[in-house]
């Protein structure tokens, strides 16, 4: 278990993102590297910055990733699940499924309120006024099991990179975290590329 609230922090501008997570301490928890250029999206989770220790890997079903499969591994294979975007509901509401290893629904992923993440993209690309107004607009997302809150994921005001903080709203096994953690990953991966 984590010691919460964790902190993301990614550049804005990489060809090959990578988050670093810190926890409540300020010490690197995990560290995210997504394979640059790839044609399926190949992401790794080390337990250190310098990427010693993998932990879990990230991997897509296809190539497109309309709706595509993120299959969750620990380093020895071990299935631990899955995370699923839902497809034409995502368009206007983030909303991603994510399945334990058996293939069961697990928890649900959605942006809170979608209108923010609207003006946060489209104000986000005017030069100088964009710069100023998202470092008051900040999307968040919940997992959410059983129309319990597990995890809240909220963008922070930041110059020059993103910045998102998780916090711990309901009680989950070590395993549950794993496979939340990995896909909240995934998921910001996925969003930032959609702008």
């Amino acid at each position: 278990m984590f010691n919460y609230p964790l902190t993301l922090s990614f550049k804005i501008i990489a060809i090959a993102p990578q988050i670093k997570v810190t926890d409540a301490t300020g010490q690197t928890v995990l560290y995210v590297r997504q394979k640059a250029l790839a044609l399926r999206e190949d992401v790794r989770i080390y337990a250190d910055e310098q990427q010693q220790q993998q932990l879990y890997q990230l991997n897509a079903d296809r190539i497109i990733d309309w709706s595509a499969n993120y299959r969750i591994r620990t380093v020895d294979g071990q299935d631990l699940g899955s995370l699923r975007r839902k497809g034409m509901r995502s368009l206007w509401n983030a909303t991603y499924e994510v399945a334990d290893a058996g293939g069961q629904p697990s928890a649900t992923i959605r942006e809170e309120n979608p209108w923010v993440k609207v003006l946060d993209g489209l104000v986000g690309e005017l030069p100088i006024v964009g710069m100023v107004v998202t470092m008051f607009v900040n999307p968040a997302y919940l997992a959410d099991r059983d129309a319990q809150t597990l995890l809240r994921m909220k963008k922070e005001p930041a110059f020059l990179e993103g910045r998102f903080t998780i916090q711990k709203l309901g009680e989950f096994l070590d395993r549950d975290e794993a496979l939340l953690l990995c896909s909240l990953m995934m998921m910001i991966l996925l969003e930032r590329q959609r702008g």
